[in-house]
């Protein structure tokens, strides 16, 4: 399917003039650390020297997982229901962390495996009641993930704002993301399966027996969109779309932790440039989250030894592109406050 195009944020003048404004703040040069590098990167995306932050939202996405029945998670599938009831309530993480740093919620049903009737707090985008076994088929057909990804694309052309976190929620997607990791990166599948829920030492050599096999069953699926129809889950599917078109409208993306990495390391397969319009909000202590990064050549904001999920690195990060923005519109300039610069 025909995605986003995205346009790369390098821009020699900009980033001469971005460079320029932030060293005549009154400060020691470089001393703002990682805050000079995000205002950088943040200006580059708005192409302005003067960038803001308007109406931050967080996606969360949730969805089903047919490979479930293979005892990969330690919680019931049900409990992706029972979460998004929480969401909707406000009593979760995600909840608490983004009404405290200013930022809305949209929950999105991407494909749970249960019917929430007429709310109208949630997002109705229900592909199908849950993916697949994808140790036993496919997880979804190529219909199935083209119309997840044109729903998220569609999800981010309505949103306002120029800055957008990504979360998720779905009982077996740690397994689906430890595939596509596998799949996209050639890591070993060793490296790229983890606790997810809080699996105990032999529950995790079950969930790597489990991705050995649909790896051999699956052996064909190579092409990225292929990749992620024979092993993403629609909440997967969803991310990646919307992650192409919030780049393609050089909106901020917020990047939370190994599913919503996941879900990048597919669009980044598909369009490269959109590496250049996230910012990594945190290193999950998911196993293969780190690995991850490491494989994009990308640096966390934050390191909080966090594997909840929900977009809540992505909330909790938030702040320092609020800070970053800010000393770089508001702080003085050594002109301004008639401070002597650094001697020659």
């Amino acid at each position: 399917m025909p995605t986003p195009a995205i346009i790369p944020t390098a821009h020699a003048a900009l980033s001469l003039a971005l460079s320029q404004a932030i060293d005549n703040k009154t400060k020691p040069l470089g001393s703002l650390g990682r805050l000079e590098e995000l205002a950088r990167q943040i200006g580059l995306i708005q192409a302005t020297t003067q960038p803001r932050l308007d109406a931050p939202a967080v996606l969360v996405f949730a969805g089903d997982h047919g490979v479930v029945a293979e005892g990969v998670s330690a919680y019931p599938q049900e409990v992706t229901w029972q979460m998004i009831e929480n969401f909707l309530a406000g009593g979760a993480a995600i909840n608490v962390f983004a009404n405290q740093n200013g930022c809305t919620i949209q929950v999105v049903d991407a494909g749970v495996n249960h019917d929430f009737g007429a709310r109208s707090n949630l997002v109705d985008r229900k592909v199908a009641r849950g993916t697949r076994n994808f140790a036993i088929e496919a997880a979804m057909s190529q219909d199935q993930c083209r119309r997840a990804m044109e729903h998220g694309m569609a999800l981010v052309r309505d949103l306002p704002g120029n800055v957008v976190g990504f979360g998720e929620m779905g009982i077996g997607n740690t397994t689906a993301a430890a595939a596509l990791m596998h799949k996209l990166t050639d890591l070993p599948l060793a490296e790229c399966v983890g606790a997810g829920t809080g699996l105990a030492p032999a529950a995790i050599s079950r969930k790597e027996a489990v991705l050995t096999a649909a790896m051999r069953t699956h052996a064909g699926a190579s092409a990225p969109l292929d990749v992620l129809a024979t092993f993403g889950g629609f909440e997967i599917a969803m991310m990646t779309g919307a992650m192409l078109q919030a780049a393609a409208l050089r909106k901020v993306l917020l990047i939370d932790g190994f599913i919503v990495t996941s879900a990048l390391l597919v669009a980044a397969k598909l369009q490269p440039a959109i590496l250049d319009y996230c910012v990594f909000a945190h290193c999950s202590s998911e196993q293969g989250h780190r690995r991850m990064l490491d494989h994009l050549g990308v640096r966390p904001l934050l390191q909080l030894d966090l594997r909840l999920g929900e977009g809540t690195g992505a909330a909790l990060a938030l702040p320092l592109l609020h800070a970053a923005v800010n000393f770089m519109t508001t702080m003085a300039t050594f002109d301004s406050a008639r401070v002597s610069t650094r001697a020659p």
